[in-house]
Protein backbone atom coordinates (compact mmCIF):
# COMPACT_ATOMS: atom_id res chain seq x y z
CA UNK A 1 0.00 0.00 0.00
CA UNK A 2 1.37 3.39 -1.23
CA UNK A 3 2.05 5.82 2.13
CA UNK A 4 -0.08 8.88 1.35
CA UNK A 5 1.30 11.86 -0.39
CA UNK A 6 2.17 14.90 1.71
CA UNK A 7 1.61 18.43 0.68
CA UNK A 8 5.13 19.32 -0.27
CA UNK A 9 5.11 16.00 -2.65
CA UNK A 10 1.87 17.74 -4.15
CA UNK A 11 3.74 20.53 -5.01
CA UNK A 12 6.94 18.63 -6.14
CA UNK A 13 4.49 16.45 -8.52
CA UNK A 14 2.79 19.44 -10.16
CA UNK A 15 6.13 20.99 -10.77
CA UNK A 16 7.61 18.19 -12.24
CA UNK A 17 4.67 17.89 -14.77
CA UNK A 18 5.93 21.46 -16.17
CA UNK A 19 9.51 20.49 -15.44
CA UNK A 20 11.52 21.49 -19.20
CA UNK A 21 12.60 18.48 -21.18
CA UNK A 22 16.26 17.40 -21.82
CA UNK A 23 17.27 18.11 -25.47
CA UNK A 24 17.02 14.60 -26.20
CA UNK A 25 13.25 14.66 -24.74
CA UNK A 26 12.54 17.62 -26.77
CA UNK A 27 14.07 16.54 -29.83
CA UNK A 28 11.69 13.06 -29.08
CA UNK A 29 8.36 15.46 -28.38
CA UNK A 30 9.46 17.08 -32.14
CA UNK A 31 10.36 13.93 -33.30
CA UNK A 32 7.12 12.28 -32.48
CA UNK A 33 4.30 15.16 -33.24
CA UNK A 34 6.05 15.81 -36.45
CA UNK A 35 5.62 11.81 -37.56
CA UNK A 36 2.66 10.96 -36.12
CA UNK A 37 0.89 13.70 -37.96
CA UNK A 38 3.20 13.52 -41.20
CA UNK A 39 0.82 13.99 -43.55
CA UNK A 40 -1.19 17.11 -42.02
CA UNK A 41 2.11 18.79 -41.94
CA UNK A 42 3.61 18.06 -45.13
CA UNK A 43 0.56 19.22 -46.81
CA UNK A 44 -0.46 22.23 -44.86
CA UNK A 45 3.01 23.35 -45.07
CA UNK A 46 3.24 22.91 -48.32
CA UNK A 47 0.21 25.04 -48.98
CA UNK A 48 1.43 27.92 -47.08
CA UNK A 49 4.95 27.65 -48.74
CA UNK A 50 6.46 26.77 -45.02
CA UNK A 51 8.28 23.35 -46.07
CA UNK A 52 11.45 24.37 -44.08
CA UNK A 53 9.51 23.26 -40.76
CA UNK A 54 9.65 19.84 -41.60
CA UNK A 55 13.39 19.81 -40.46
CA UNK A 56 13.12 21.26 -37.33
CA UNK A 57 13.54 18.16 -35.40
CA UNK A 58 16.26 17.41 -37.74
CA UNK A 59 18.27 20.56 -36.45
CA UNK A 60 17.40 19.15 -33.07
CA UNK A 61 19.12 15.75 -33.65
CA UNK A 62 22.24 17.12 -34.81
CA UNK A 63 22.19 19.26 -31.49
CA UNK A 64 22.04 15.33 -29.81
CA UNK A 65 25.13 14.53 -31.84
CA UNK A 66 27.23 17.70 -30.17
CA UNK A 67 25.38 16.35 -26.95
CA UNK A 68 26.45 12.93 -27.31
CA UNK A 69 29.84 13.87 -28.48
CA UNK A 70 30.52 16.00 -25.34
CA UNK A 71 28.82 14.06 -22.82
CA UNK A 72 30.43 10.71 -23.70
CA UNK A 73 33.74 11.00 -26.14
CA UNK A 74 35.05 14.18 -24.21
CA UNK A 75 33.42 14.17 -20.85
CA UNK A 76 33.16 10.79 -20.02
CA UNK A 77 36.00 9.34 -22.77
CA UNK A 78 34.01 6.42 -23.05
CA UNK A 79 35.84 4.11 -25.53
CA UNK A 80 33.03 2.34 -27.11
CA UNK A 81 31.79 5.90 -27.72
CA UNK A 82 34.48 7.17 -29.30
CA UNK A 83 35.05 4.41 -31.48
CA UNK A 84 31.31 4.39 -32.34
CA UNK A 85 32.07 8.34 -33.63
CA UNK A 86 35.06 7.31 -35.85
CA UNK A 87 33.26 4.02 -37.72
CA UNK A 88 30.17 6.34 -38.00
CA UNK A 89 32.58 8.96 -40.00
CA UNK A 90 34.32 5.74 -41.42
CA UNK A 91 30.78 4.50 -42.64
CA UNK A 92 29.67 8.05 -44.05
CA UNK A 93 32.72 8.34 -45.99
CA UNK A 94 32.42 4.40 -47.59
CA UNK A 95 28.86 5.64 -48.14
CA UNK A 96 29.32 8.48 -50.33
CA UNK A 97 32.05 6.45 -51.98
CA UNK A 98 29.04 4.15 -52.73
CA UNK A 99 26.52 6.32 -53.13
CA UNK A 100 28.45 8.49 -55.84
CA UNK A 101 26.37 11.74 -54.86
CA UNK A 102 26.57 14.36 -52.19
CA UNK A 103 22.96 14.61 -52.14
CA UNK A 104 23.26 10.61 -51.06
CA UNK A 105 26.18 11.57 -48.41
CA UNK A 106 23.70 14.57 -47.30
CA UNK A 107 20.61 12.46 -46.75
CA UNK A 108 22.55 9.72 -45.18
CA UNK A 109 24.26 12.17 -42.43
CA UNK A 110 19.81 13.01 -41.95
CA UNK A 111 19.21 9.39 -41.74
CA UNK A 112 21.51 8.80 -39.23
CA UNK A 113 21.55 11.93 -37.15
CA UNK A 114 18.07 10.83 -35.02
CA UNK A 115 20.06 7.53 -33.68
CA UNK A 116 21.86 10.25 -31.51
CA UNK A 117 18.54 11.23 -29.82
CA UNK A 118 18.56 7.84 -28.59
CA UNK A 119 22.13 7.03 -27.56
CA UNK A 120 21.32 11.03 -25.18
CA UNK A 121 19.21 8.56 -23.28
CA UNK A 122 22.32 7.17 -21.73
CA UNK A 123 22.19 7.69 -17.51
CA UNK A 124 18.99 9.20 -17.98
CA UNK A 125 15.27 7.46 -16.77
CA UNK A 126 12.86 7.57 -19.33
CA UNK A 127 9.98 8.25 -16.90
CA UNK A 128 11.72 12.09 -15.84
CA UNK A 129 10.54 12.94 -19.20
CA UNK A 130 6.85 14.29 -17.88
CA UNK A 131 5.67 16.47 -20.64
CA UNK A 132 6.83 13.79 -23.41
CA UNK A 133 4.84 11.09 -21.57
CA UNK A 134 1.80 13.45 -21.67
CA UNK A 135 2.42 14.22 -26.06
CA UNK A 136 2.70 10.17 -25.93
CA UNK A 137 -0.67 9.64 -24.27
CA UNK A 138 -2.37 11.82 -26.30
CA UNK A 139 -0.58 10.57 -29.65
CA UNK A 140 -2.25 7.39 -28.49
CA UNK A 141 -5.99 8.29 -29.14
CA UNK A 142 -4.94 11.08 -31.70
CA UNK A 143 -3.69 8.13 -34.33
CA UNK A 144 -6.27 5.56 -33.47
CA UNK A 145 -8.83 8.61 -34.25
CA UNK A 146 -6.81 9.10 -37.24
CA UNK A 147 -6.92 6.23 -38.62
CA UNK A 148 -10.76 5.60 -38.00
CA UNK A 149 -11.55 8.79 -39.59
CA UNK A 150 -9.31 8.30 -42.46
CA UNK A 151 -11.01 4.80 -43.25
CA UNK A 152 -14.29 6.45 -44.00
CA UNK A 153 -12.92 9.51 -45.11
CA UNK A 154 -10.19 11.03 -48.05
CA UNK A 155 -8.48 13.41 -46.57
CA UNK A 156 -6.69 15.77 -48.64
CA UNK A 157 -3.05 14.71 -47.42
CA UNK A 158 -3.54 10.90 -49.39
CA UNK A 159 -2.14 11.00 -52.46
CA UNK A 160 -0.32 14.31 -52.03
CA UNK A 161 3.05 14.39 -53.53
CA UNK A 162 6.01 16.56 -52.56
CA UNK A 163 9.50 17.29 -52.70
CA UNK A 164 12.07 16.51 -50.61
CA UNK A 165 15.54 17.07 -51.71
CA UNK A 166 15.02 16.80 -55.32
CA UNK A 167 12.94 14.03 -54.75
CA UNK A 168 9.48 13.42 -55.19
CA UNK A 169 6.88 10.93 -52.37
CA UNK A 170 3.68 10.54 -52.63
CA UNK A 171 1.67 9.52 -49.59
CA UNK A 172 0.14 6.49 -51.29
CA UNK A 173 -3.53 4.28 -50.37
CA UNK A 174 -2.73 1.28 -52.04
CA UNK A 175 -0.34 -1.83 -50.91
CA UNK A 176 1.68 -2.98 -53.58
CA UNK A 177 0.64 -6.84 -53.26
CA UNK A 178 -3.02 -7.00 -54.43
CA UNK A 179 -3.78 -3.40 -54.20
CA UNK A 180 -4.99 -3.82 -51.21
CA UNK A 181 -6.30 -0.68 -49.28
CA UNK A 182 -4.08 0.78 -46.24
CA UNK A 183 -5.43 3.21 -44.13
CA UNK A 184 -2.76 6.10 -43.10
CA UNK A 185 -4.66 8.51 -40.56
CA UNK A 186 -2.97 11.85 -39.97
CA UNK A 187 0.81 9.99 -40.77
CA UNK A 188 0.00 9.54 -44.58
CA UNK A 189 1.45 6.23 -44.23
CA UNK A 190 -0.13 3.02 -42.77
CA UNK A 191 3.04 1.71 -41.44
CA UNK A 192 3.96 4.94 -39.69
CA UNK A 193 -0.20 4.91 -38.76
CA UNK A 194 0.25 1.50 -37.31
CA UNK A 195 3.47 2.43 -35.38
CA UNK A 196 2.36 5.24 -33.78
CA UNK A 197 -0.81 3.22 -32.49
CA UNK A 198 2.15 0.26 -31.51
CA UNK A 199 4.70 2.26 -29.86
CA UNK A 200 2.36 5.20 -27.98
CA UNK A 201 0.19 1.59 -26.27
CA UNK A 202 3.21 0.32 -25.12
CA UNK A 203 4.90 3.60 -23.79
CA UNK A 204 1.91 4.52 -22.02
CA UNK A 205 0.90 0.99 -20.72
CA UNK A 206 4.03 0.32 -18.48
CA UNK A 207 2.68 2.27 -15.63
CA UNK A 208 -1.01 1.40 -16.43
CA UNK A 209 -3.00 -1.22 -14.14
CA UNK A 210 -4.03 -4.70 -15.80
CA UNK A 211 -7.67 -3.15 -16.33
CA UNK A 212 -6.59 -0.27 -18.50
CA UNK A 213 -3.93 -2.42 -20.64
CA UNK A 214 -7.01 -4.79 -21.88
CA UNK A 215 -9.90 -2.48 -21.67
CA UNK A 216 -7.79 -0.04 -24.33
CA UNK A 217 -6.12 -3.43 -25.94
CA UNK A 218 -9.24 -3.39 -27.81
CA UNK A 219 -9.44 -0.23 -29.81
CA UNK A 220 -5.42 -0.72 -30.59
CA UNK A 221 -5.96 -3.91 -32.14
CA UNK A 222 -8.59 -3.02 -34.24
CA UNK A 223 -7.34 0.81 -35.30
CA UNK A 224 -4.38 -1.63 -36.73
CA UNK A 225 -6.33 -3.64 -38.59
CA UNK A 226 -7.71 -1.04 -40.78
CA UNK A 227 -4.42 0.20 -41.37
CA UNK A 228 -3.53 -3.47 -42.18
CA UNK A 229 -0.58 -3.54 -41.46
CA UNK A 230 0.21 -7.36 -40.32
CA UNK A 231 3.33 -6.54 -38.06
CA UNK A 232 1.76 -4.17 -35.79
CA UNK A 233 -0.51 -6.14 -34.98
CA UNK A 234 1.43 -9.36 -34.56
CA UNK A 235 3.43 -7.18 -32.05
CA UNK A 236 1.22 -5.68 -30.27
CA UNK A 237 -0.44 -9.30 -29.49
CA UNK A 238 2.79 -10.44 -28.48
CA UNK A 239 3.64 -7.32 -26.34
CA UNK A 240 0.20 -7.95 -24.82
CA UNK A 241 0.73 -11.44 -23.97
CA UNK A 242 4.22 -10.88 -22.60
CA UNK A 243 3.00 -7.87 -20.40
CA UNK A 244 0.15 -10.21 -18.53
CA UNK A 245 3.11 -13.14 -18.36
CA UNK A 246 5.03 -10.46 -16.42
CA UNK A 247 2.08 -8.62 -14.79
CA UNK A 248 1.76 -12.10 -13.39
CA UNK A 249 4.75 -12.25 -10.59
CA UNK A 250 4.29 -10.47 -7.74
CA UNK A 251 5.83 -6.84 -7.68
CA UNK A 252 8.76 -7.84 -6.13
CA UNK A 253 9.74 -10.26 -9.48
CA UNK A 254 8.62 -8.29 -12.20
CA UNK A 255 11.36 -6.56 -13.43
CA UNK A 256 13.87 -9.75 -12.57
CA UNK A 257 10.98 -11.21 -15.07
CA UNK A 258 10.81 -8.29 -17.89
CA UNK A 259 14.67 -7.93 -18.15
CA UNK A 260 15.09 -12.27 -18.67
CA UNK A 261 12.39 -12.07 -21.41
CA UNK A 262 13.75 -9.25 -23.32
CA UNK A 263 17.40 -10.79 -23.39
CA UNK A 264 15.27 -13.79 -24.61
CA UNK A 265 14.22 -11.22 -27.48
CA UNK A 266 17.37 -11.02 -29.16
CA UNK A 267 16.68 -14.49 -30.87
CA UNK A 268 14.72 -12.38 -33.42
CA UNK A 269 17.79 -11.34 -34.92
CA UNK A 270 17.90 -14.75 -35.94
CA UNK A 271 14.87 -15.50 -37.40
CA UNK A 272 15.19 -14.30 -40.69
CA UNK A 273 18.57 -16.58 -41.28
CA UNK A 274 16.41 -19.50 -40.23
CA UNK A 275 13.54 -18.56 -42.23
CA UNK A 276 15.92 -18.13 -45.28
CA UNK A 277 17.15 -21.54 -44.51
CA UNK A 278 14.26 -23.37 -44.26
CA UNK A 279 12.07 -21.74 -46.87
CA UNK A 280 14.28 -20.16 -49.38
CA UNK A 281 12.86 -20.41 -53.26
CA UNK A 282 9.38 -21.95 -51.59
CA UNK A 283 6.44 -20.22 -52.84
CA UNK A 284 4.89 -19.61 -50.24
CA UNK A 285 1.88 -17.63 -52.00
CA UNK A 286 0.66 -20.50 -52.68
CA UNK A 287 -0.15 -21.75 -49.07
CA UNK A 288 -1.54 -18.60 -48.27
CA UNK A 289 -2.09 -15.35 -50.55
CA UNK A 290 -1.43 -13.54 -47.19
CA UNK A 291 2.26 -14.81 -47.62
CA UNK A 292 3.45 -13.56 -50.29
CA UNK A 293 5.39 -10.19 -48.51
CA UNK A 294 7.10 -12.81 -46.36
CA UNK A 295 7.93 -14.93 -49.44
CA UNK A 296 9.39 -11.73 -51.33
CA UNK A 297 11.60 -10.96 -48.07
CA UNK A 298 12.96 -14.08 -48.16
CA UNK A 299 14.15 -14.36 -51.57
CA UNK A 300 14.76 -10.91 -52.26
CA UNK A 301 14.91 -8.41 -49.30
CA UNK A 302 17.17 -10.49 -47.16
CA UNK A 303 18.91 -11.67 -49.69
CA UNK A 304 19.62 -9.79 -52.78
CA UNK A 305 22.06 -7.10 -51.25
CA UNK A 306 24.54 -9.59 -50.38
CA UNK A 307 24.15 -10.64 -54.01
CA UNK A 308 24.76 -7.17 -54.78
CA UNK A 309 27.35 -6.76 -52.92
CA UNK A 310 29.38 -8.71 -54.54
CA UNK A 311 29.36 -6.43 -57.76
CA UNK A 312 28.89 -2.98 -56.30
CA UNK A 313 31.75 -3.47 -53.47
CA UNK A 314 33.45 -6.82 -52.31
CA UNK A 315 35.29 -5.10 -49.27
CA UNK A 316 31.81 -4.17 -48.02
CA UNK A 317 31.61 -7.56 -47.12
CA UNK A 318 34.26 -6.66 -44.35
CA UNK A 319 34.08 -2.73 -43.84
CA UNK A 320 29.90 -2.62 -44.62
CA UNK A 321 29.22 -0.58 -47.56
CA UNK A 322 28.47 2.67 -45.50
CA UNK A 323 25.95 4.55 -44.66
CA UNK A 324 22.76 5.21 -46.76
CA UNK A 325 23.63 2.01 -48.75
CA UNK A 326 20.31 -0.25 -49.55
CA UNK A 327 18.48 2.29 -47.57
CA UNK A 328 16.26 5.29 -48.80
CA UNK A 329 19.24 7.85 -49.77
CA UNK A 330 20.33 4.76 -52.29
CA UNK A 331 16.77 4.53 -53.67
CA UNK A 332 16.63 8.66 -53.76
CA UNK A 333 19.73 9.78 -54.56
CA UNK A 334 22.45 7.54 -55.91
CA UNK A 335 23.86 6.08 -59.41
CA UNK A 336 23.05 2.81 -58.09
CA UNK A 337 19.40 3.20 -57.76
CA UNK A 338 18.71 0.22 -60.21
CA UNK A 339 20.68 -2.34 -57.18
CA UNK A 340 18.39 -0.76 -54.42
CA UNK A 341 16.75 -3.69 -52.70
CA UNK A 342 14.27 -2.76 -49.62
CA UNK A 343 16.20 -4.36 -46.55
CA UNK A 344 13.03 -4.98 -44.49
CA UNK A 345 14.77 -6.20 -40.90
CA UNK A 346 16.67 -3.97 -39.25
CA UNK A 347 19.76 -5.74 -38.30
CA UNK A 348 20.18 -6.82 -41.89
CA UNK A 349 20.37 -3.67 -43.38
CA UNK A 350 22.26 -1.80 -40.18
CA UNK A 351 24.54 -4.82 -40.78
CA UNK A 352 25.31 -4.25 -44.41
CA UNK A 353 25.82 -0.33 -43.72
CA UNK A 354 28.37 -1.04 -40.95
CA UNK A 355 29.84 -4.35 -41.56
CA UNK A 356 31.01 -7.54 -39.05
CA UNK A 357 31.53 -4.94 -36.24
CA UNK A 358 28.22 -4.16 -35.58
CA UNK A 359 28.00 -7.28 -34.59
CA UNK A 360 30.75 -6.74 -32.03
CA UNK A 361 28.23 -3.44 -31.14
CA UNK A 362 25.41 -5.92 -30.62
CA UNK A 363 27.21 -8.22 -28.22
CA UNK A 364 28.08 -4.93 -26.03
CA UNK A 365 24.53 -3.94 -26.66
CA UNK A 366 23.27 -6.74 -25.26
CA UNK A 367 25.52 -6.81 -22.11
CA UNK A 368 24.03 -3.36 -21.66
CA UNK A 369 20.70 -4.67 -21.68
CA UNK A 370 21.78 -6.70 -19.05
CA UNK A 371 22.49 -4.51 -16.36
CA UNK A 372 19.72 -1.66 -18.08
CA UNK A 373 17.28 -0.72 -14.81
CA UNK A 374 15.09 1.69 -16.63
CA UNK A 375 11.82 -0.82 -17.54
CA UNK A 376 11.16 1.87 -20.80
CA UNK A 377 14.06 0.81 -22.08
CA UNK A 378 13.62 -2.70 -21.49
CA UNK A 379 10.69 -2.80 -22.57
CA UNK A 380 10.97 -1.49 -26.08
CA UNK A 381 13.68 -2.83 -26.63
CA UNK A 382 11.68 -6.33 -26.58
CA UNK A 383 8.51 -4.67 -28.25
CA UNK A 384 11.08 -3.28 -31.07
CA UNK A 385 13.09 -6.46 -31.67
CA UNK A 386 9.93 -8.10 -32.40
CA UNK A 387 8.88 -5.43 -34.58
CA UNK A 388 11.88 -5.33 -36.75
CA UNK A 389 12.32 -8.67 -38.13
CA UNK A 390 9.88 -7.28 -41.38
CA UNK A 391 10.74 -3.62 -40.55
CA UNK A 392 14.14 -1.84 -41.95
CA UNK A 393 13.13 1.22 -38.92
CA UNK A 394 15.25 4.02 -40.26
CA UNK A 395 12.90 6.14 -41.74
CA UNK A 396 10.48 7.78 -40.61
CA UNK A 397 13.18 9.00 -37.47
CA UNK A 398 10.65 7.97 -34.67
CA UNK A 399 11.60 3.74 -35.46
CA UNK A 400 15.13 4.69 -34.83
CA UNK A 401 15.44 7.04 -32.06
CA UNK A 402 13.27 4.35 -30.32
CA UNK A 403 15.60 1.50 -31.15
CA UNK A 404 18.45 3.27 -30.19
CA UNK A 405 16.90 4.78 -26.84
CA UNK A 406 16.78 1.24 -25.30
CA UNK A 407 20.18 0.72 -26.33
CA UNK A 408 21.12 3.62 -25.19
CA UNK A 409 22.91 2.57 -21.65
CA UNK A 410 26.18 0.44 -23.96
CA UNK A 411 27.85 4.01 -23.40
CA UNK A 412 27.10 4.11 -20.16
CA UNK A 413 29.24 3.09 -16.99
CA UNK A 414 29.26 -0.41 -15.16
CA UNK A 415 26.80 0.24 -11.89
CA UNK A 416 27.64 -1.36 -9.12
CA UNK A 417 25.29 -3.96 -7.65
CA UNK A 418 23.09 -2.34 -5.52
CA UNK A 419 19.99 -3.71 -3.24
CA UNK A 420 16.73 -3.95 -5.55
CA UNK A 421 14.09 -1.62 -4.76
CA UNK A 422 10.49 -2.77 -6.06
CA UNK A 423 9.20 0.93 -5.13
CA UNK A 424 11.40 2.47 -7.77
CA UNK A 425 11.00 -0.05 -10.54
CA UNK A 426 7.03 -0.85 -10.16
CA UNK A 427 5.49 -1.93 -12.94
CA UNK A 428 2.15 -1.09 -13.60
CA UNK A 429 1.39 1.67 -10.86
CA UNK A 430 2.19 5.17 -11.24
CA UNK A 431 5.00 6.21 -8.70
CA UNK A 432 5.00 9.30 -7.02
CA UNK A 433 6.12 11.97 -9.73
CA UNK A 434 10.07 13.40 -9.45
CA UNK A 435 11.29 16.22 -11.06
CA UNK A 436 13.42 15.09 -13.64
CA UNK A 437 17.31 14.90 -11.82
CA UNK A 438 19.58 16.27 -15.41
Amino acid sequence: MDQPTTHPEVQKATSALWTLPTLEGLAVILYFGRDAFAGVVRYYASLTHLDPLWFVPDVFAFACIGAFTYRYAFKRANVLAILFLLYVLFALFLGYVFLGEVKGLASSIKMIAPAFVGFCFCGREFKDQKLLLRLIYFLFFASMLGILWSAHTRLPWVAFSYESFGATRTAARLWWTGGESRVSGFAADSTMAAYFVLITYVFTSIRKSVLWCLVWAGPAFYAIHLSTNKTAIGVLAIYLAALMFVRAFNERHRFSALRSITLWSFACILIPGALMLMFSGTNLASVAKGLYSLQDRINNSWQLPFVYMNDLMPLGYFTGCGLGCFNYPQQLFSNKVSYYVPVDNFYIGTYLMFGPVFVLFMIFVMLAVARTRDIYKLTVVFVMNFYTITVLGYGPASGLLVITMGFSEVFGAKLKSRPFSAESNAIGRQPLLRAASG
